[in-house]
């Protein structure tokens, strides 16, 4: 399960003139319902909250399995990230943090960035040494953005929300493990109708590039390194200027993997459920390379 979620997370879980109007935009919090399928059969649910109070925003999410999946796996997990948005760059990481539960274990990673270098991280409990897993030099975690914050995706500031232009990206994701580029790039417009939204949305080609701290021999890491079958649909938020997916679309190797949304909310004023603080990204920079 721990693939598919991955994916899952990763790719749902990718300017002077925008950070002027960001800054005058009333507090919203965009709040999202997404339904979780594999292969057609029903795999869960998650709620992601976010709120944005001029360039700062904060972000918490909840996944939880359901039916069979959870009775063998119970799979669940919560995370959370804030930062601040500064043009049509990705979002500047502040603080991250994911717990991720199964019937068995359970994993947390907290992580706190400083301009875009990863100040510190902590995983508990450790990753175990593998032999085929690749280095995270220090260089890979410079310029870096959380994969929650990576779902916030800042439109072009000389382009309308929904220009083809604003799905060519590449998003630098580092989940305090490993590093990877998730490159996007524009294949259509639909219009989608979802309980909250109506309208028109970016459907954008994606690709996973990983950088470091992947298994090279894993078989799941070459199947998604070739997978040529991910896409992420991007609907358009007027008040802060990004766009946030609706749905995403990833081959697995044991079938199609979805997160598409079932309820969408955008409310003036600050959410009622903050996200919680995650590390906080030290003066001096304390990084070292995660084996």
């Amino acid at each position: 399960m721990r693939p598919i979620a991955s994916a899952l997370v990763t790719l749902a879980f990718a300017g002077s003139g925008l950070l002027a109007q960001v800054q005058t935009a009333p507090a919203q919090t965009l709040k999202v319902t997404y339904d979780i399928t594999l292969a057609g059969l029903p795999l869960g649910k998650a709620d992601l909250s976010s709120s944005f109070k001029g360039a700062k925003y904060e972000m918490e999410g909840r996944a939880k399995l359901t039916g069979l999946a959870m009775i063998l796996t119970g799979g669940r997990g919560e995370a959370n990230a804030s930062g601040t948005l500064d043009g049509d760059a990705p979002p500047r990481s502040n603080n991250f943090s994911v717990v991720s539960k199964t019937s068995d274990n359970q994993r947390v990673v907290r992580m706190g960035i400083k301009s875009g270098r990863v100040a510190q991280v902590e995983i508990d409990p450790p990753l175990e040494p593998k032999p085929d897993r690749v280095p995270v030099k220090a260089a890979d975690k410079n310029g870096v953005v959380d994969p929650m914050s990576a779902l916030l995706m800042p439109a072009m500031p000389s382009k309308s929300l929904t220009d083809p232009a604003n799905c060519d990206r590449t998003l630098p994701v580092f989940d305090g493990a490993s590093r990877m580029n998730v490159v996007l790039s524009y294949a259509e417009t639909k219009k989608v109708e979802v309980p909250g939204y109506s309208g028109p949305v970016l459907v954008c080609n994606a690709r996973y590039v990983p950088i470091s701290g992947h298994r090279s021999e894993r078989p799941g890491t070459k199947f998604m390194q070739d997978n040529k079958d991910m896409s992420v649909w991007l609907a358009p938020v007027e008040g802060p200027r990004v766009l946030f997916p609706v749905k995403v679309s990833v081959r697995t190797m044991i079938g199609m993997g979805e997160m598409q949304a079932s309820l969408w909310s955008l409310e003036d004023g600050k959410s009622s459920a903050p996200a919680r603080k995650a590390m906080k990204a030290d003066e001096t920079i304390k990084a070292e390379a995660v084996q």
